[in-house]
Parts: structure tokens; C-alpha cells; sequence
């Protein structure tokens, strides 16, 4: 993954010294690689979900579609952002509004950590884990948006534009922002059906990503 990343900026961007496409890269591989060590000490059984739950027997046809055209899509965002950035210089983000984008990454790890740490049934995958005796997760960020790790990604891809000073990236991100959208409301149509008590849930906690948005 790191070197796919890797790729994805520098080969475009036809340079290696973009100090900005570094820091990402720190901060993406920081966070993953911090989170997967967290995880190993403390929920093991959710590590092994997420590296292995994707192409499971149970796990829908149409996500294995979407999760494919979702990797082509963020790559090709993550090159677009390199294009216009480093080698095109298409457009300029201010320096006064890059200021923020550090802001905005932090604070969208840090969301990323606490649905981590609240829901032990955080597939990469839409299926509901029956052999883990997979109930409701209702506490922490989960009380005030049903999908808090999509709400954090949202935040991640604004934060992402503006780091790597790509207008054309912040177009690009309201698109993935788009398709992460639609999966949502799939999904919970997959949990309504399978996930006791989730009908319920959905009653009680009504948006989505942002509260008292959608």
C-alpha cells in the first residue's frame, strides 16, 4: 500500500522533492501503521476482520464491485492532485487556506481512532459479522452519526486538497465523497434487513455523516 501510494504521487507529480506529498505520506502511514499496532495490543479480533473481511462468502457483490472502482477512483485522485500541484501547477491553493489543512487531517484521525476504539465490528467489508455475534454499536461518535468513519473521511479528503494544494483534488473529493455516500445508504439497507435492532438505531440517530446535516 505504501509503495502504491507512493507511486500514485510522485510518478505524476515527476519530482520527489514535494514537501507537501511527503507530509501526507508521513501522516497516512503514521496513522495506519499507529492504528494497526493499537489494534494488535488491544483488539486483535478486529484486525483480523479488517485485513481478511473483504471477498468473504458473505460479503455483498455489488461492494466488491464498489470497493474496486472506489481503489481506481482514489488513486486516480491522489495523481490528479500530483498533476495540478507539482508538474501542471493548474491552480493555486492559498497559503493562508493551506494553513488549516493540518487541522483538518489531525481532526479527521482522530475521529478515525475513536470509531476504531468504539466499534469492534469495523469491516472493510458490507456483511454482517454473524460469526462474531456482530449487535448494534450505539455509544461515542456512533450516537450522533450512524457512519462516523465515512463522516471522518469526508474531512480526510478536504483536508487532503488542501494539503497537497489542489482545487482540482477538492472537485475530486466531492466526487468520493459522492460514491462514499451512496454505499452508505446501501449499507444500511444490507443492516436494516440483517442487523437486529438496527431499524431501531436508525430511528434514534438520524444522520448519517454530520449532524443536523444529513
Amino acid at each position: 500500500m505504501m509503495v502504491a501510494f507512493a507511486m500514485a504521487l510522485f510518478l505524476p507529480a515527476g519530482t520527489l522533492a514535494w514537501p507537501a506529498g511527503w507530509t501526507f505520506f508521513v501522516l497516512v502511514f503514521g496513522l495506519a501503521n499507529g492504528l494497526s499496532l493499537w489494534l494488535l495490543r488491544f483488539n486483535p479480533a478486529l484486525l483480523a476482520e479488517r485485513l481478511t473481511g473483504i471477498g468473504r462468502p458473505d460479503h455483498k457483490t455489488w461492494d466488491k464491485v464498489f470497493l474496486a472502482l472506489m481503489s481506481v477512483a482514489f488513486f486516480a485522485w491522489l495523481a490528479v492532485m500530483a498533476l495540478d500541484a507539482v508538474r501542471f501547477r493548474w491552480s493555486q491553493v492559498p497559503p493562508w487556506l493551506q494553513g488549516i489543512r493540518a487541522l483538518l487531517l489531525l481532526g479527521s484521525f482522530y475521529i478515525f481512532y475513536l470509531t476504531f476504539r468504539e466499534n469492534s465490528y469495523l469491516s472493510p467489508a458490507v456483511r454482517v459479522q454473524t460469526e462474531r455475534g456482530q449487535t448494534v454499536v450505539s455509544t461515542a461518535p456512533y450516537q450522533y452519526v450512524r457512519h462516523p468513519m465515512y463522516g471522518a473521511f469526508v474531512v480526510f479528503t478536504l483536508g487532503t486538497a488542501l494539503l497537497l494544494g489542489s482545487w482540482y483534488g477538492l472537485l475530486g473529493g466531492l466526487l468520493l465523497i459522492g460514491m462514499v455516500a451512496w454505499r452508505a445508504v446501501q449499507e444500511e439497507r444490507v443492516l436494516r434487513e440483517e442487523l437486529e435492532g438496527y431499524r431501531a438505531y436508525m430511528m434514534r440517530v438520524r444522520y448519517r455523516f454530520v449532524p443536523y446535516l444529513w
